[in-house]
């Protein structure tokens, strides 16, 4: 941690505490800078950081946009690891990031649900067991934060999720117009980018034991099990077996790593660091939350990896200087990247598909974006394109007659990725990339999101 205190100085402002009555906050003493907490139901108090941009563009005709950040897990932190490990101003060595997604619109991080990160509850028995819940919240938060806030209300907001945080956005999305439209909510909607996200999670499962086989990873023997696996999954589903559909997931996730020597579920080149803990608490029985401590490890070891130490990773970042700096975090709140008990509480919502939101979303005109790793497994690009073909929108027909268009960046020749487009539906394949887009290809995830909220700098 030494290294990390020359920078103390640069990272601790004089901040000006608000008590509006649900919301606390406090800015940096140049307003780049604001965070805070809302109760947003009694002792249930969720965690927000905006940053305003240093690149912003002013143009009447074209508003600077803002990117609400969701994270997955659930139970996931995006204001630990979305920010500091993929989009934010800095990385987690606390240096500049040069991709931040900054240079294309504000940023607003969230740790939701309640229980995320930052988050917390008072009481256990106030985190959220459904999407919907989850989703109320963070339009109570929206309200505290926009409607008293003009220079917010300028910007269009973008929602911009991953994994898990597609079931969250899709569903702020519609719930954000209904409460637009009663005239609650003062705030412009953008649109809704879902990045390798878990919206239909009987087409993820069934995308995991082909693709292995396609790259090897799979013998015949281990494609059966896979999609033997698979099948129980979607027979559970079926008879409205939610919850142990999602044990079952869990245990399928084990029965690939088995057969395929311990494939990485979030880059298929790599193999997991983490699975010989995971096999044997699988040994004892125990499914429930085993996938989810995969995802936990496997974004700290990333962090570990980018921090060159596993004694400096995120946790103790976010538990030190970080939580110094904010100053409003309660001092016997210990953050951790992925919460158990927010993913113990959304069991029953795990497996349950969104892809009805989706087409709601598209019928009512808003654009949505999607984008696929070429190397993610969870949430494999197979899979999505699988849920993509099963949506009603009128305009899907036209949208897969379309040819693709390569994309590149800066000044490489190479094919970084391709791109396709109808009316408000938009979808990029991300060559090169696992889970975590922003991470594995910077440059392409900053242009593509210069594209999607047509930031006044990605137009000129």
């Amino acid at each position: 941690m030494e290294k990390l205190c020359p920078l103390m100085a640069t990272l601790v402002f004089l901040g000006i505490l608000f008590n509006g009555g649900s919301a606390t906050s406090l800015r940096s003493e140049d307003g780049t800078e604001e965070w805070g907490y809302v109760e947003v139901r009694p002792k249930a108090h969720l965690f927000w950081w905006l940053y305003r941009s240093p690149y912003r563009v002013t143009n009447p005709s074209n508003p600077w946009p803002i990117i609400l950040w969701l994270q997955g897990g659930p139970g996931a932190s995006g204001v630990g690891f979305g920010n500091f490990g993929e989009i934010g101003p800095l990385d987690i060595n606390l240096n500049p990031r040069n991709f931040t997604w900054l240079r294309k619109a504000d940023l607003l991080f969230v740790d939701n649900p309640v229980g995320t990160g930052y988050s917390y509850v008072e009481d256990s028995t106030l985190y959220v067991k459904t999407d919907d819940e989850a989703v109320d919240d963070l339009i109570t938060l929206l309200i505290e934060l926009f409607n008293s806030n003009e220079g917010l209300q300028k910007s269009p907001l973008f929602i911009v999720a991953e994994s898990y945080g597609g079931k969250f956005a899709v569903k702020l999305g519609l719930a954000a117009l209904k409460t637009i439209q009663q005239e609650k909510l003062k705030l412009k909607l953008g649109g809704v980018a879902l990045g390798d996200t878990w919206i239909s999670p009987i087409d993820f499962v069934f995308s995991w034991g082909p693709l292995l086989k396609d790259t090897s990873r799979l013998d015949d023997n281990g494609l059966q099990k896979a999609n033997s696996g698979a099948e129980k999954i979607k027979q559970q589903l079926e008879a409205g077996q939610f919850v142990n559909a999602t044990y079952s997931w869990a245990e399928l996730e084990n029965v690939i790593s088995s057969s395929s020597n311990n494939v990485d579920f979030y880059n298929i080149l790599k193999d997991s660091e983490s699975d010989s803990e995971t096999l044997s608490e699988m040994a004892l029985g125990l499914y429930k939350g085993v996938s989810m401590m995969r995802y936990s490890k496997y974004l700290s070891s990333m962090l570990r990896s980018s921090l060159g130490s596993k004694d400096d990773d995120i946790v103790r970042l976010l538990n030190g200087v970080i939580k110094k700096k904010l100053k409003i975090i309660p001092e016997n709140l210990t953050y951790v990247v992925q919460s158990e008990d927010v993913f113990d509480n959304l069991l029953a919502d795990f497996m349950r598909p969104r892809i009805t939101d989706v087409d709601e979303l598209l019928a009512l005109g808003v654009n949505v974006t999607v984008y696929s790793g070429q190397l993610d497994l969870i949430c494999a690009t197979k899979g999505t394109e699988a849920w993509l073909k099963k949506l009603k929108w009128e305009g899907l027909p036209n949208f897969l007659g379309k040819d693709r268009t390569p994309l590149y960046c800066g000044r490489e020749k190479s094919t970084k990725g391709f791109y396709k487009s109808h009316k408000n539906l938009h979808f990029y394949w991300i060559l090169g990339a696992g889970h975590f887009v922003p991470t594995d290809q910077p440059c392409l995830a900053l242009d593509m999101v210069g594209e999607i909220t047509q930031s006044p700098s990605a137009l000129s």
